[in-house]
């Protein structure tokens, strides 16, 4: 008579192997899982990653840095994210560093609030704090058109901005190097939107308010002590 193996050895043995093939494969199936949620990267991405790289000096130290994205639950609000960066001690490369993390680290593609294709071509710094951004047309035209969405954007570059480069008083936004009248057909970009308020009387070429409204006065102040710092 042949011999039966009892029930509950079956059972372990079964509940082994299938602890066994977990271990083994669950790794393997949690990462394509994290791949899936991820936001798809576009052509223009990728392209962009090569040829624009994320930027790295002699000078970079890792930091905490506050990087606003659209809030996760309160519709039309932002809200900061820490994130643990290396950025430069170069005001300049330091805010390239910053917006390159605000366009490509975005924690969902629902509190994006740059386009994903938009690239910053160039960065200025006056001294006297005022920063010129020289985005790519993609700014214009992928931003959603509305005054809450074009206010959104330029408000997450003015706060990241203003939480993590002490030198930048005011900014500007170019499109392709031009200055253009708005941003998708809402936001005025004619004038200098506010990043840092000044501690003393401000100049009268200078602005004072929040970040994000624009202030309409020349691309270059009167009686300008510095050049464009271009790095």
């Amino acid at each position: 008579m042949p011999h039966r193996v009892p029930r509950k050895v079956l059972l372990l043995t079964a509940l082994i192997v299938a602890v066994a093939f977990g271990a083994i494969h669950f790794p393997a199936l949690h990462r394509r899982v994290q791949n899936l949620a991820r936001p798809a990267r576009t052509e223009e991405q990728a392209r962009r990653e090569v040829v624009q790289p994320p930027i790295a000096t002699p000078t970079d130290v890792n930091v905490k840095a506050q990087i606003f994205w659209a809030s996760g639950v309160s519709a039309g609000a932002m809200e900061p994210v820490e994130v643990e960066l290396a950025l430069s001690g170069d005001p300049v490369r330091r805010a390239k560093q910053l917006i390159h993390t605000l366009i490509m680290e975005s924690p969902s593609p629902q509190r994006r609030t740059l386009p994903a294709d938009v690239a910053l071509l160039e960065f200025y710094l006056l001294a006297d704090g005022t920063a010129v951004a020289d985005f790519s047309d993609t700014l214009a035209t992928a931003t959603p058109s509305g005054i809450l969405s074009e206010q959104t954007a330029v408000d997450s570059i003015a706060r990241t901005l203003a939480a993590n480069v002490e030198a930048i008083r005011r900014i500007k936004i170019l499109i392709q190097g031009q200055d253009t009248d708005t941003l998708a057909g809402h936001l005025d970009l004619t004038g200098f939107f506010p990043v840092r308020s000044v501690p003393e009387s401000p100049a009268p070429t200078a602005s004072s308010g929040p970040p994000g409204k624009a202030v309409a006065i020349g691309l270059t102040p009167p009686q300008a002590t510095g050049k464009l710092g271009r790095h």
